[in-house]
């Protein structure tokens, strides 16, 4: 019992450094996402051409999603008419490149940890469009679209579907505009409904290896007295870890943390970070998307090209002298204090207020309702929330 009170007192300081940056990050996104439109998307994604790559990423990187959401958004583009491997590079922006990644990362590990995760971030996109363009033929995708045509239901299909952003107007119009207002209030708590079990899980994940594994544990298994070694070994056995974790999206970032201060290598954390989109659950979401050959194809390259992509950074930053030399992550102190942290929880915490009173006048516990359905047959329009 104390061994378990101790787990889910960690559990609880973890939340508590995290939940302005969590709130920042979703409201950033929410805001990108009130004014960028998803229609359309298909239109732009013909083709894997350097260009076609290079703005389904920027869009990607603007449609910020849970990692379910992102997987079934690829879908539906590709059922639009997308082009596969730009669907799927379209799918790791959306994760990957994203605002509130960016913030869990700066205010947990540190600056060098966003640099890197947007550093490695195009390089794994680039080497997994590679990749694909090596092993997939025309027959694999023919019959990939073939099994995505067939509509089977994976998760978060409701999310994927909707576009709830506004269409005219300046970004700043659009903004303070009382739909505008609406729609970022709406996504605000879609963001946060659709990943509280993944942050719920990782933060109670985190808390129990942080209360139970010992230091010297961790140290043996990242290889920690061999520098070399284990600066090889972290990219390859980070994604392994997520895979196992069946945490994905920012609920990773407590857990990455825990990994960090463990002695997981640079490059470890970076790769297990990028590995949010092969969890097991994910990985036979693609089987039912896609069919199980091209399932087996998308682990494979996913996995050496967040492998390769982690261990460029690995070496990148090691070069620049840009790796911390100190393995202290914030979610390990050791109680809640009075400090800006808890200022800015408070600010943050009456800004959620306002925005879930928003929220609720406005449909939103309807629109959670439509997230947890399937879109209607033939995926054709996107849903729209009650403005």
């Amino acid at each position: 019992m104390h061994a378990l009170l101790h787990a889910l007192r960690m559990s609880g300081i973890m939340a508590w450094e995290l939940l302005w940056a969590l709130c920042l990050g979703f409201l950033l996104s929410a805001i990108v996402e009130a004014v960028v439109s998803k229609e359309q998307l298909g239109k732009l994604l013909p083709n894997s051409s350097p260009r076609t790559i290079l703005v389904a990423s920027a869009l990607g990187a603007a449609s910020s999603s849970c990692s379910y959401a992102a997987t079934a958004l690829a879908r539906s583009l590709f059922r639009k008419g997308a082009d596969f491997i730009a669907a799927i590079a379209f799918q790791f922006a959306s994760t990957n490149l994203v605002v509130e990644l960016s913030v869990l990362l700066a205010v947990l590990l540190g600056w060098q940890f966003t640099l890197a995760e947007f550093t490695g971030g195009p390089i794994m996109i680039v080497l997994i469009v590679l990749m694909l363009r090596a092993t997939l033929t025309p027959k694999l995708i023919a019959a990939a679209r073939k099994q995505a045509e067939e509509g089977l239901v994976g998760r978060m299909e409701g999310h994927a579907a909707m576009d709830m952003s506004l269409h005219q107007g300046s970004f700043w119009q659009k903004l303070t505009s009382a739909k505008g207002f609406t729609a970022t209030s709406h996504y605000f708590w879609m963001d946060w409904y659709s990943l509280w079990p993944d942050i719920g899980g990782g933060l109670l994940i985190s808390g129990c290896l942080a209360a139970w594994v010992p230091q010297h544990v961790w140290q043996g298994f990242f290889l920690t007295g061999h520098p070399v070694l284990t600066k090889v070994w972290g990219p390859l056995i980070g994604p392994l870890v997520a895979v196992l974790s069946f945490v994905c999206s920012v609920g990773n970032v407590p857990l990455a943390a825990v990994l960090w201060n463990g002695g997981i290598s640079f490059g470890g954390v970076i790769a297990f970070l990028f590995a949010d989109l092969i969890i097991l659950p994910i990985l036979n979401i693609y089987r039912k998307y896609y069919g199980l050959k091209v399932a087996g194809i998308l682990f494979v390259t996913f996995y050496a090209a967040m492998a390769l992509a982690a261990l460029a950074v690995e070496f990148l930053f090691s070069a620049l002298h840009l790796i911390p030399q100190h393995r202290a992550a914030r979610i390990m102190t050791e109680s809640i204090r009075w400090n800006y942290t808890s200022i800015l929880n408070i600010i943050f915490l009456a800004v959620t207020a306002v925005l879930l009173w928003r929220f609720l006048r406005t449909g939103g516990p309807a629109m959670l309702r439509m997230m947890d359905d399937a879109p209607p047959a033939g995926d054709g329009h996107h849903q729209h929330c009650c403005h």
